[in-house]
This record gives structure tokens, sequence and C-alpha cells, in this order.
């Protein structure tokens, strides 16, 4: 399905918050991840988008999927990074389109910004995430096919 079929994809406004707070809730909530509730995620998405480092991206009606980008600048250039820090579409609309529209509706925001590269994160069982990103491009090995594994950490502070 083509991106226009699956649902526009627009950039989200301070007044998109508490969609955006619903959307990532659930995101946590269908993924055994804590959340602070659709209220308190709100209001923290309101200040961010309010700080304009931060870009959500939303598609369909409800909305049914978003794109949050963080921006940062470089150590080593002129430019930005930027971190796509979540995907999500609600179960629902998955198989439609959404989500590869989001992602090439953030691919042009972020070149757009001034990004140089795009970075993210996913879990080794989301086979249908890593197909999407590697199907537009994102590689998960050092250096092309041929390099080492590359890895994600985090940790609480």
């Amino acid at each position: 399905m083509s991106p226009s079929a699956a649902g526009a994809v627009r950039r989200a406004q301070p007044d998109d918050a508490e969609a955006i707070g619903r959307l990532l809730h659930d995101f946590n909530t269908e993924y055994d991840e804590p959340t602070s509730g659709p209220a308190k995620i709100a209001e923290r998405i309101r200040m961010l988008l309010g700080e304009g480092r931060d870009m959500v991206l939303l598609a369909g009606a409800g909305p049914d999927g978003l794109a949050v980008l963080r921006f940062r600048p470089t150590l080593c250039s002129a430019g930005l990074e930027c971190y796509l820090a979540e995907l999500y579409v609600v179960p629902a609309r998955r198989g439609q389109g959404l989500g590869r529209a989001l992602m090439t509706a953030a691919i042009e925001l972020a070149r757009r910004e001034g990004a140089e590269y795009m970075d993210l994160g996913t879990s080794e069982d989301d086979t249908a995430a890593r197909a999407l990103y590697e199907s537009l491009g994102f590689t998960n090995r050092e250096g092309g096919p041929d390099g080492p594994l590359t890895f994600h950490y985090e940790r609480e502070l």
C-alpha cells in the first residue's frame, strides 16, 4: 500500500499532545514497559515539542501511528544526529503501510532539518520492525553487511 493510501502523515503540534500521550501509553502497555500514563506523557510531550528539538509525526485519522524524532548536534560536523525514539502503529492498522509512511516521512523530515544520519534501536524479536528498517536502508552492521553486529545499550540512572 502506498504512503498516501495508508493515511496522511503530518507533523504534530503541541495541541496534539493528548493523542500522542495516549499512543505512547498504549505502546508501553502493549510491550509491558513502564508508563506514567497518558496525561503525564502528554504534559512532557507538550514541553518537548515547544522546545523544538523533538518532533513527532502522526499518521491516520485516529491518529493511528506516530514517529518520535529527537535531534542533537553531532560532535564531528556541523550537522545533526536524528534518533528515532519511538515508532508505533496501533495493532488494528498494522500491515497497511502506516509504519512505512511514517518512516519515509521521518527520513525526509530529518534530511530537511539537517540531520546527517538517523539511528534507532529495536529488539531482536521484532522482526516486522527490523524488516521495515532494513527495507529502508538501515543496517545493524557496522561498516556494511560484512561488519560486526552493533548493539544499543541502555541503563537506568
